[in-house]
């Protein structure tokens, strides 16, 4: 325990906020926002997949695509703080107790909160498992792990995340009990539970966990100097880069859908970056990681307003996540009555998002000016509720929103 206090004190990383964490995890939160309001609002998303090419176009594609940053870096980062979390506390078994509690909370959440902000159905007739419930499997597994070596548990994690695709080319199991745990745990997809009830696993608990115990293994870069740490962000940018670029140019194997040559030079480019987020494949991860790694490779010892901007939303991620999802709601509600529509008219089942059948929505440029609109509405929400935790510590429920 003296040795584990002693590594403590000396560490750097231990007795502030990692800044560069702290700015990524606002940037990508900003970008979410995005995603969710082009689901829930955009005029075709009921009807047309923004990643499918027989009717997607460049614009509503990317739309869609930057958005995938967002999953990989938030969980990757959650990993990450954990460790950061236990350094500091110095005690593992007080890590062990928060990680469970917070994993219990975090799943209880998103059966409730989240999954209304969706559906706002009160019958609650489909559940989905989403990234907030894979991210508290995740740290339940870490609550387990955190004695285990961190070059033991990043290896592991490495060696799943290169092998998982190969799980696509294993026969088809005709069992209802083995369908239902590949969906929980590797393969996304549905289970339908009775003619009211549908649960839904679109982020499974494996691939996605081991993301946070892969930056729960990496969380030691950040008690570097900032000089050792960009050269080794920057290396481990370069190398997921190009390890995606040899492995999708080889279109063999990190994916379960080969890119293919289009009649149009941009739908090429389209079909090229088009990788599998459900469940997330290698070539995925490589990507995402690559550019995860260079984002907090620009912003390791960045300042001024971008970084005490994007800062406000990355300090509290929970609490945004919450609120920015109740704002669409509201913003769902808005559109469809300033269009027309009335109460009667609205569909509260799976995946319809309390919207009518037909009619409802609004254009992509559109979409985009909503989506700065409910940011900037949320920075001073954010700036508040960042400004109350600092403020009373004492507070242990804080931690857990």
């Amino acid at each position: 325990m003296e040795k584990m206090n002693n590594e403590i004190n000396s560490s750097p990383a231990l007795n502030k906020r990692i800044h560069s964490i702290d700015i990524v995890r606002g940037i990508v939160m900003v970008i979410m926002a995005l995603d969710h309001i082009r689901d829930l609002m955009h005029v075709s998303s009921l009807t047309q997949s923004p990643t499918d090419l027989n009717t997607t176009t460049p614009f509503l594609f990317f739309t869609r695509w930057i958005t995938y940053l967002c999953a990989p870096t938030f969980v990757f980062l959650s990993g990450t703080s954990a460790y950061l979390s236990m350094k500091r506390r110095g005690d593992i078994d007080a890590t062990r107790k928060f990680l469970l509690k917070r994993g219990l909370w975090l799943i209880l959440m998103e059966f409730t909160l989240v999954n209304f902000a969706l559906w706002f159905d009160v019958q609650f007739r489909i559940l989905m498992l989403q990234v907030i419930a894979a991210i508290g499997a995740g740290f339940i597994i870490l609550s387990f792990l955190l004695k285990v070596n961190l070059k033991t548990i990043g290896l592991v994690s490495l060696l799943i995340i290169f092998s998982h695709n190969l799980l696509q080319f294993l026969p088809q199991i005709n069992s209802k009990a083995i369908s239902v745990l590949l969906n929980i745990f590797f393969v996304p997809g549905p289970q339908t539970v009775s003619k009211d009830f549908i649960f839904f696993t679109a982020y499974p608990v494996i691939p996605w966990a081991v993301m946070l115990l892969l930056g729960f293994s990496f969380g030691k870069v950040f008690e570097r100097e900032a000089a050792s740490q960009k050269k080794y962000l920057l290396n481990c940018s370069v190398i997921a880069l190009l390890l995606f670029i040899i492995l999708r140019f080889v279109n063999v194997y990190g994916d379960p859908f080969p890119w293919s040559a289009q009649k149009e030079t941009a739908m090429t480019v389209v079909s090229f970056f088009n990788v599998t987020k459900y469940a997330p494949s290698l070539q995925f991860d490589l990507l995402f990681f690559g550019i995860m790694f260079l984002l907090l490779w620009l912003t390791t010892d960045l300042s001024g307003w971008f970084q005490n901007i994007f800062s406000v939303y990355g300090k509290v991620p929970m609490f945004y996540y919450l609120i920015h999802l109740y704002l669409i709601r509201l913003a769902v509600f808005v559109m469809v009555f300033a269009q027309g529509f009335h109460w009667k008219d609205l569909l509260f089942r799976p995946f319809q998002f309390g919207r009518p059948a037909s009619g409802s929505g609004i254009s992509l440029g559109m979409v985009y000016l909503v989506w700065l609109l409910i940011v900037v509405l949320l920075y001073p929400l954010c700036k508040w509720y960042g400004n109350y935790k600092m403020q009373h510590k004492e507070k242990e429920w804080l931690r857990y929103l």
